[in-house]
């Protein structure tokens, strides 16, 4: 009965694993390059991060995606002068001073790239993308950013530590499945002192895999994925400002809508706490600190809600930051909260 269980429920997972499209982010405004590609190049200096999520922990098999990402502006405003409305020498972005002095940021380029393995199981997704964002002022404090996004992307299917029902079959005897496909996604992002909203759509290349056994066939096939995102700055103090955020995710008719409401507590450019809500899945509690110009590190940690609260310890997060020609030597992101 084991051997028939997992027989029957591989063509479920894959299915599952393109479905899903885009990783779970709870930090996604630490980091909002990894689901927006209009965002390359927003930040006055290189942006370089790297992520790990252990999702459901003590769920064997559960969903674990590392990642490194790197993105900057480009052109000979930037390599000339201030691209962006930074004094410089750590002015804190959190201030109403800054929030009142603050300009848009002269048209310029960016481009990044993304490094993701997102691992479910016997499943995994590898994926390796190229970025381009081009960003134009609209007024004197606002700017809108269009992004484009290519990559490919592998799907890989390790079947050495499962057990099958007729293990002779020719699909399972090579242990390994694998299958390379092409992807595409668009962005824009318009952004001031105190907000943001962008839209993004990924896997707009449609793309298909058909799994064949003697006993079986299944056609796993992607669905474009919109994530729409919102967010504004509250100014509280001199010192400290409030940022409540929210992230509208559409993966297709078959999954629905996720929603994610999110708010942030920052107190200068020093440290943040936070917490936030996925409809139907988990609370999730966040804190970071900037350690230098050169370094900062977000965790967060998700309480499970949904029915795999009985077998699941939650979810953790981390993401160190890394802000390389950081000439003006601010100590957080400017743009992107």
């Amino acid at each position: 009965m084991a051997s028939r269980f997992c027989l029957l429920i591989i063509p479920l997972l894959i299915s599952s694993a393109f479905a899903q499209q885009q990783p779970q982010y709870t930090q996604y405004t630490l980091n909002s390059f990894l689901i927006n590609p209009a965002v390359a190049g927003i930040e006055n200096y290189t942006d370089l991060r790297f992520g790990n999520r252990m999702q459901w922990t003590g769920l064997s098999g559960a969903p674990q995606t590392k990642y490194v990402s790197v993105h900057t502006a480009i052109g000979s405003n930037f390599l000339a002068d201030n691209v962006n409305s930074y004094s410089g020498n750590g002015e804190n972005p959190m201030s109403r001073s800054y929030v009142q002095s603050y300009q848009a940021a002269a048209p310029h380029h960016g481009i990044g790239l993304i490094a993701l393995s997102d691992k479910t199981g016997p499943l995994e997704n590898t994926e390796v993308k190229l970025n381009y964002a081009y960003h134009l002022g609209l007024s004197t404090q606002v700017n809108l950013a269009m992004g484009v996004s290519v990559g490919i992307t592998q799907l890989s299917l390790d079947a050495s530590n499962l057990v099958f029902e007729d293990s002779s079959d020719p699909f399972f005897a090579a242990n390994t499945y694998k299958k390379l496909s092409p992807s595409i996604s668009l962005g824009m992002w318009l952004y001031g002192p105190r907000f943001f909203g962008g839209l993004a759509l990924h896997q707009l290349l449609p793309s298909s895999n058909v799994f064949l056994t003697s006993t079986t066939a299944s056609t796993a096939k992607t669905q474009p994925q919109a994530l729409l995102s919102a967010g504004y700055k509250v100014s509280l103090s001199e010192d400290i400002a409030a940022f409540p955020s929210v992230l509208v995710n559409y993966m297709g008719k078959n999954t629905g809508i996720g929603t994610d409401a999110n708010l942030k507590l920052a107190f200068k450019d020093k440290f943040w706490i936070g917490g936030g809500y996925r409809r139907g899945d988990s609370f999730s509690a966040t804190a970071g600190f900037t350690l230098s110009y050169l370094l900062n590190v977000g965790y967060s940690y998700d309480f499970t809600t949904s029915r795999l609260n009985t077998v699941s310890n939650g979810s953790h997060e981390i993401v160190v930051g890394i802000l390389l020609n950081n000439r003006y030597r601010v100590n957080c992101p400017q743009m992107n909260w």
